[in-house]
């Protein structure tokens, strides 16, 4: 996928764990360990503002594009 979640990357340079960014944003663990791990095809704005705002980042700080190397 061309689309790379680094979330965890910014939990810990914040030293947030995954239960307390859950609590503090609203979602469950699983979907939000789902999205640490790049097990995900979506992702809500909702969510994405509401994790910016808990780990006063933006959204390119979670978010990363790698371009897929095309074969000849």
């Amino acid at each position: 996928m061309a689309i790379i979640l680094r979330l965890d990357r910014v939990m810990a340079d914040r030293k947030i764990s995954l239960n307390e960014l859950a609590a503090k944003v609203g979602i469950a663990n699983v979907n939000l360990s789902k999205l640490k791990t790049g097990k995900v095809s979506a992702i809500r704005f909702s969510t994405l503002e509401a994790i910016c705002d808990v780990l006063d980042c933006q959204p390119g700080d979670i978010l990363e594009y790698e371009r897929e190397s095309k074969s000849k």
